[in-house]
């Protein structure tokens, strides 16, 4: 990766993303665009304003920069696409779509992620194989699945370098989330140190896979960077870093924070949605054939998060 064009860069991965890639590859070499200016991205390297369904203007920031690798990160998440079915097709494919197409005119390698929404049906849920039944039941993971196809023909009809990891729920410390189920894994974390409260939409018991962010940003590098000749399966690989329920994440709150507090007001469709996804992914294909490893665990993660929205909010910047 040389010239490198992030496409939503202002969303919860992209955000961040931009920033990790930067500090590898150098500022001028990570173009970050959205639908509107992001100031602290355009402040440490270029940034464009794109509309990813607009193709001629896409293929004219590609060109501009003489861009050879894309991550498009745009999607509406799963909670939110279920509010606005068509709308979340339009735009997630829509994206993905262009996104193709540029990368086989320009000659690009292309990282589009997909997601555990993208699982459904009748499949094991514990230790999910890489290889599964996949019918799920949101339009969110519809496009998803679509995504893995189509990256996949993409690779195999046109030689586009197609690659993806299926992502848990990401959890991080600097931008909040934007309409996923898994979101209450971040906002405990917020409201245990503005509040010393938290009301839990997802049932006790549901377990989900989740990844603390620095784990999912070094996985994006490190497929994007991996030997070709190496890689079996393109899109999508699981990865894995830890998988919870609500329980287990206040348990280890609460050992740090002992007067925090939780009670629970499901919300039904993210409690649908929720179980039909994996409790566990067995990420053992990526492993294999790229060397993927998690460095952060439940344990870790939380003395990190705590700590750091701690000193943001003794600043007043939450």
């Amino acid at each position: 990766m040389k010239k490198i064009l992030i496409v939503g860069a202002g969303g919860q991965i992209g955000s961040e993303l931009t920033v990790y890639l930067r500090s590898i590859y150098g500022n001028n070499n990570v173009v970050a665009s959205d639908m509107r200016v992001n100031p602290m991205l355009a402040e440490t390297g270029p940034f464009e304003e794109l509309n990813a369904l607009d193709i001629p203007a896409y293929a004219a920031v590609v060109a501009k920069y003489n861009i050879d690798t894309i991550f498009n990160l745009v999607a509406l998440l799963s909670a939110t696409g279920e509010r606005n079915p068509k709308m979340a097709w339009d735009i997630n494919i829509g994206a993905l779509v262009n996104s193709l197409e540029i990368a086989r005119r320009f000659n690009c390698a292309l990282f589009t992620p997909s997601s555990i929404g993208a699982f459904g049906g009748d499949y094991p849920k514990d230790n999910t194989p890489q290889d599964t039944v996949m019918r799920p039941t949101t339009v969110y993971g519809v496009c998803k699945v679509t995504g893995e196809m189509l990256s996949d023909y993409y690779f195999t009809r046109f030689g586009v370098d197609t690659r993806s990891v299926r992502f848990p729920g990401i959890i991080s410390n600097v931008t909040l989330p934007g309409g996923g189920t898994t979101d209450y894994a971040v906002e405990i974390y917020y409201e245990a140190i503005k509040a010393g409260k938290f009301t839990c939409p997802i049932p006790e018991g549901c377990k989900m896979d989740m990844m603390y962010m620095p784990d999912a940003l070094r996985a994006c590098v490190q497929l994007m960077e991996a030997d070709p000749a190496k890689l079996v399966h393109r899109n999508s690989f699981n990865i894995a870093a830890m998988s919870f329920a609500p329980e287990e994440i206040y348990a280890a709150v609460k050992k740090r924070l002992p007067d925090f507090s939780m009670t629970y007001d499901v919300d039904p469709v993210k409690e649908a949605i929720a179980n039909s996804w994996p409790n566990k992914l067995d990420d053992s294909c990526a492993r294999n054939e790229w060397g993927w490893k998690p460095e952060w665990d439940l344990e870790t993660m939380t003395d990190d998060m705590l700590k750091i929205i701690a000193e943001k909010h003794a600043k007043g910047l939450i």
